[in-house]
């Protein structure tokens, strides 16, 4: 299965495992709660789908490398005590401290107040040999020593296959029947649609839909391995857009530093190159004001494919930044809101309360374990709440939120206007030929854009998304009549 797969079945798992009945007991007993075993290639994406997991259900993680664990350190440091038995004779007896990776899980729950969540331990299949016998109490009773993981803490596990890891052990039927072995292999459409979440450089994707098979290439040579992975373009989408951000240069040696595949590392080097003077040429920012040029527009009449698909998604890039802040600032001043509601009536001393109050919850909020988008969200919200803190009462509050308000949609104005000339340069340029379908199809894939769409509305999006839907229909008519004289 694929990561996206993979994901479904952890969330499910955890769900299931998490579930308790009437009285408040686990339903699933934790000696029957089979930890996930999930075996992929390295890079594919594997640990970052637990902090996905744990932020959509709410709950913590916690997680651990095995390979950085001895047998003292995972099961605990030995002790001498002294107790007394039977007829009341003395004996010294060894008794173990907490596990390092147990204590780790009661520090984080005092930490952020999160009582249930997940402890994801990563490299499983490469703990030392001395710790290796302890692994099957460990998988089936959730304890390292005696020390048991807290009640409301789900067990995960990742490896990778032994060809790609010389430390790996090969697990015996005895433990493999201890776990939920769920096999991962590498795959670009779940991968891009990660990619779609967050902001990724619009090379990179566009690249790998001309080059699919770079995707994921691990080869052997005579100077060694040869490899790029899903976390090599995730970890350089991220690279680019940050140089890109500073004015710092990205040339080959940077590109080869995470392409680790000669070959590849030099076909991506070309088409950034490329990619970077179409950002130059086409003057996006032109195009999405209106002003565009006779030149640009019989340039992108004339282009072959790859450079009218790198011009759509310099557009879609564009688009999406701006769309991401609105929708941002949308979600901020919805928790204002909800702030000055329960600030309704007050004033001095008690709307100084409200507003210190929520401003110290959003900057625990944006200091603490949540996602990128979470955090700025709280980012923002907490710049509005301070521009709140000046205000004597409520009516002079909700005045100055009024005037946020007021430019946030001002802004929303100027992003729905430049959605409206994007898609006049695509009907005026390209007509409604496979460039509209690529870019309706792309926009509406993308979380920020499609949410902007249904709040404020686009002309260009709902005639293409309209003629995109006929066509579906239509195809699937078609092919409902061919699979009917395929029968006869």
């Amino acid at each position: 299965m694929d990561i996206a797969q993979a994901k479904q079945q952890v969330k499910d798992a955890v769900t299931a495992y998490l579930a308790l009945d009437g009285l408040g007991a686990p339903r699933l007993a934790a000696s029957g709660q089979r930890p996930l075993f999930l075996l992929g290639a390295p890079g594919i994406g594997k640990t970052a789908i637990m902090s996905q997991v744990a932020h959509e259900l709410g709950i913590g993680l916690v997680s651990y490398s095995m390979t950085h664990h001895t047998r003292q350190s995972a099961l605990g440091l030995p002790f001498i005590v002294h107790k007394e038995y039977g007829s009341g004779e003395a004996f010294d007896v060894s008794e173990y401290t907490m596990s390092e990776i147990i204590a780790s899980i009661y520090d984080y729950m005092e930490e952020t107040g999160l009582d249930r969540g997940i402890l994801f331990l990563d490299e499983i299949n490469c703990v030392s040999e001395t710790l290796y016998p302890s692994m099957l109490q460990f998988l089936q009773f959730k304890t390292f020593g005696r020390h048991r993981v807290p009640k409301g803490w789900v067990v995960v596990c990742a490896g990778n296959p032994p060809e790609y890891n010389r430390s790996v052990h090969e697990f015996d039927i005895v433990t493999l029947d201890r776990l939920r072995k769920v096999e991962i292999e590498p795959g670009l459409a779940a991968w891009r649609d990660y990619m779609r979440t967050i902001r990724s450089h619009p090379s990179v994707t566009t690249y790998l839909e001309l080059r699919p098979d770079d995707f994921y290439v691990v080869e052997s040579t005579p100077g060694g391995k040869s490899f790029v992975t899903a976390r090599s373009w995730s970890e350089l989408s991220d690279l680019l857009v940050l140089y890109e951000d500073l004015g710092l240069n990205v040339d080959r040696t940077v590109i080869g530093q995470y392409l680790q595949h000669e070959d590849v590392a030099a076909r991506f080097s070309s088409y950034y190159g490329l990619f970077s003077k179409y950002r130059s040429d086409y003057r996006i920012e032109d195009v999405l004001s209106g002003h565009v040029p006779a030149d640009i527009s019989q340039r992108a009449r004339d282009a072959a494919f790859d450079e009218r698909l790198a011009l759509m998604a310099l557009m879609l890039d564009a688009l999406e930044s701006e769309a991401r802040d609105v929708m941002e600032r949308h979600d901020a001043l919805a928790s204002v809101r909800e702030v000055l509601k329960r600030a309704e009536g007050c004033e001095g001393l008690a709307l100084t309360d409200v507003l210190e109050s929520a401003v110290h919850r959003e900057e625990t909020a944006a200091a603490g374990d949540a996602d990128a988008r979470s955090k700025r969200r709280a980012m923002q919200t907490t710049v509005l709440l301070k521009e709140l803190q000046p205000a004597a009462d409520y009516e002079e509050a909700a005045q100055l939120y009024r005037e946020a308000v007021a430019r946030f949609e001002s802004s929303a104005d100027g992003m729905r206007s430049k959605m409206d000339c994007a898609y006049d340069f695509v009907d005026n340029v390209f007509g409604m030929g496979s460039e509209a379908l690529v870019f309706t199809t792309e926009l509406a894939a993308r979380r920020d854009l499609a949410q902007f769409v249904a709040l404020f509305g686009c002309d260009g999006y709902f005639r293409h998304s309209a003629k995109l839907a006929t066509d579906v229909e239509r195809d699937a008519i078609f092919d409902e009549i061919d699979a009917l004289n395929a029968e006869a």
